[in-house]
């Protein structure tokens, strides 16, 4: 029997594209100069928002670093503040991989242009407990300060704060 190993070539080239259009989804949100109105502000704001909400709760480490500046600040109401890409990324991987996922909740995203900046995003967010319900679900909102920067967009700032149960 002749092997033929075309198919795994194939299969794996089709998983690599699959992974390289992924990633440019990401970031084919057009560029602040190519936005015009508040609708198409509000889609780009909502796909970055998907885009990177899907790394957090997939736990891809990597796709989701790379949303963020290297000097990020992060403040938490309950968790404090955390300075910088890495240990942001450390944080998410140590206490939320496994453990936590986040929904945003319908209707709650609000955009806002920042002339020469980016914009700023605004919302509610709920966090799952997937195997741990006895936890509930928290809720929270939430602040993003995103800039569009040698043509990429990234989250230089971020405030959560009033965590507490959903529906309280």
């Amino acid at each position: 029997m002749i092997r033929r190993p075309g198919l795994a070539i194939i299969a794996c080239a089709f998983s690599v594209a699959a992974w390289f259009m992924a990633d440019a989804r990401a970031q084919s949100v057009p560029g602040l100069d190519k936005i015009k109105n508040q609708h198409e502000l509000d889609r780009a704001g909502a796909a970055l928002d998907a885009a990177l909400f899907d790394s957090y709760n997939k736990c891809d480490l990597e796709k989701f670093e790379s949303f963020f500046v290297d000097d990020v600040e992060f403040y938490h109401d309950q968790g404090g503040v955390t300075l910088g890409k890495q240990a942001l990324t450390e944080s998410v991987k140590n206490n939320i991989c496994g453990k936590t996922t986040r929904e945003l909740v319908p209707g709650t995203l609000k955009v806002f242009y920042m002339k020469g900046y980016g914009m700023l995003e605004t919302g509610v967010h709920r966090f799952h407990h997937p195997g741990h319900e006895e936890m509930g679900i928290g809720e929270g909102q939430f602040i993003h300060l995103w800039q569009y920067k040698d043509g990429a967009w990234k989250v230089t700032r971020v405030i959560s704060y009033d965590h507490h149960q959903a529906g309280k």
